[in-house]
């Protein structure tokens, strides 16, 4: 059987011939569409321009940008060629790219817009074995360089092949196996260097199987906004399981703006990561929290109703009685949906979300509102998701049930391992990190802490190697104080502190724009953040929020001291994975001064 992605463009094109298969947005509220008959021209053409350029079977071509459709025709057409697309975020340092380059021998490079291309052409000066660069925008350019072709030129490379080459490439994608490598995906690396997870075609098959059994509430009518990375596995799984059932992915290229584009689009579905939801969640709070009188008595009732309604009984599978949900009718179409059509969220389906945790206060709220947020649990190494909610019986606070054809067990040290069709082959170029990802009897070791429910949902407790002591001997999951931290709309970042120290201490970085509207409110004055944050009615303001935002922790997982910062924790900077992990080693290093004045 030849595998799902090699043959995805021409099943596509052969299923649904003149029915859109992307979008990608090229001006505000402008989406430009890409027929299914289109993109199987565009990647039969890509497949034989890259076979001209020299791209021979498990090569490996390297990925370099924000979010295209380019990007997908590039992956495409390397598996009709039997080769290995790899994805390099596109805010990616060129320390990183080079790294990743080497370390994949990449020979030909498919960048993005200017910045892409000039990092690609600094590590082709160093890395010879890099021959060839492609760039999608067509205004990227130097003069000294004659050798960098653009996307449009490697089409129309490609629309000239002879028959020979076709023939050739025909012929590589009739011989792809399962066992072939599909791509390595390079994980974040919040400590130490990235590692490029190796996985099989094998891997995405059973992935997209395994999801046509869970999610049988979507179908052909359904639309998804592409928002996160293509580099991650959350977004590129999701993606290819869309265009593999027929939903029409929309493509962002800018996540700055994704509250804009959303609104564009009004999907039906898309995967996000909690970051999202826990903004909708804090804007939501913040438009309540100048709400007054009748209006407020209205909202607050209306949540109750919801609760009740989407909780109690939808959640279970059982219809609610006729009271509640006449009173869930009324308020939807006086309340959610309207607050829906101002998210962009009124067509919604399912919103898988994972990545980090989300709050069980904000799931619920959302669940309230009629917003089905489906959590879930995945790693770059198992294809992405190893559970998420079921449609029915769901617990709220838990990743969900384990999806079928995946096993879970938990280990020594409580830690999650997972054993799959869809688990990596291991790291590329790293034996030794390979033999660690895996216990003795072959299940795959996620680093993570958490157990099985009596009704066989999965809870996530820590990140194992986030977990810390202190000096008292009492052990800290970081992760849940920030993301409980995370949910006040005062507060942007957290890192949380007290490894081997008497009490618990955080790093914060306040939400700067709802900080300054606090300030004028109360008539605060200042002359800069660095001002602001020092005030000590807005510290004092933070301390009290803290609190209330504790009270469900025990005393010695408290944060009892705090530190607001000017600045915000970046990727630039090093302090944040290309996913938005938080890089504990590096901000323990860079704030040394700022947590010891916590200590004294």
């Amino acid at each position: 059987m030849t595998n799902i992605l090699t043959s995805l463009a021409s099943k596509g094109d052969a299923k649904y011939g003149n029915r859109i298969a992307l979008t990608q947005r090229v001006a505000d509220n402008k989406w430009a569409p890409t027929e299914w008959h289109s993109l199987h021209t565009q990647v039969d053409n890509a497949a034989a321009a890259l076979e001209i350029l020299g791209i021979c079977e498990q090569d490996h071509i390297g990925i370099f940008s924000n979010n295209r459709a380019e990007v997908i025709v590039t992956d495409l057409a390397a598996y009709a060629n039997r080769a290995i697309p790899v994805s390099i975020y596109s805010t990616s340092s060129k320390e990183q790219v080079e790294y990743i380059v080497r370390d994949a021998d990449i020979a030909l490079l498919v960048v993005g817009d200017q910045s892409h291309y000039d990092i690609a052409r600094n590590v082709a000066k160093s890395y010879n074995r890099l021959r060839q660069i492609i760039t999608i925008d067509e205004a990227v350019k130097d003069p000294d360089d004659d050798t960098t072709i653009t996307f449009a030129q490697l089409l129309e490379l490609g629309s000239h092949a002879s028959a020979e080459c076709r023939n050739e490439v025909a012929r590589r994608s009739a011989a792809a196996s399962p066992d072939d490598v599909a791509t390595l995906i390079y994980t974040s690396g919040t400590t130490g260097e990235p590692k490029g997870a190796i996985l099989p075609h094998s891997a995405f098959d059973a992935a997209i199987a395994i999801h046509e059994k869970r999610l049988t509430m979507l179908s052909e009518n359904d639309t998804s906004l592409c928002f996160l990375p293509l580099s991650h596995i959350f977004e590129k799984a999701w993606t290819y399981f869309c265009l593999y059932s027929g939903i029409i992915v929309n493509i962002n290229s800018d996540p700055h703006i994704i509250q804009r584009a959303i609104k564009e689009v009004r999907p039906t579905c898309m995967c996000s990561v909690p970051r999202f939801w826990e903004k909708v969640y804090t804007a939501i709070d913040e438009k309540l929290s100048t709400t007054k009188g009748f209006k407020k008595w209205i909202f607050n009732r209306a949540i109750k109703v919801g609760r009740r309604r989407n909780l109690q009984y939808a959640r279970m599978g059982v219809k609610a009685p006729w009271w509640t949900e006449m009173q869930y009718k009324f308020f939807f179409k006086k309340v959610f949906r309207p607050l829906q059509r101002v998210i962009g969220v009124e067509n919604g389906n399912i919103f898988p979300t994972a990545g980090a945790p989300l709050s069980a206060n904000i799931t619920e709220f959302l669940q309230a509102c009629g917003i089905n947020i489906l959590i879930g649990y995945g790693l770059s190494e198992t294809t992405a998701t190893v559970s998420c909610f079921p449609q029915t019986g769901y617990e709220i606070g838990s990743i969900g049930t384990v999806l079928p054809g995946i096993e879970v067990r938990i280990g020594d040290e409580n830690e999650i391992q997972v054993k799959a069709p869809t688990v990596m082959r291991g790291y590329h170029n790293k034996p030794e990190a390979t033999a660690e990802a895996f216990t003795a009897d072959g299940w795959f070791r996620t680093g993570d802490a958490g157990y099985l429910t009596p009704d066989g949902a999965l809870v996530l407790t820590e990140r194992i190697k986030d977990l810390f002591k202190t000096s008292n001997g009492k052990y800290i999951a970081p992760q849940a104080i920030e993301s409980r931290l995370g949910e006040d709309k005062y507060i942007d970042q957290v890192a949380v502190i007290g490894d081997r120290r008497k009490y618990v201490t955080a790093i914060i970085i306040p939400a700067f724009e709802a900080l300054k509207e606090y300030a004028q409110r109360k008539k605060i004055a200042y002359k800069s953040i660095e001002e602001l944050v020092r005030n000590a009615d807005i510290r004092r303001m933070i301390e009290e929020r803290i609190e209330k935002l504790q009270k469900e922790f025990a005393g010695f997982e408290k944060v009892k001291k705090f530190t607001l910062l000017p600045n915000a924790f970046t990727m630039e900077s090093g302090e944040l994975t290309n996913t938005l992990k938080i890089r504990r080693p590096v901000i323990n290093r860079r704030y040394a001064r700022e947590i010891e004045a916590m200590y004294v």
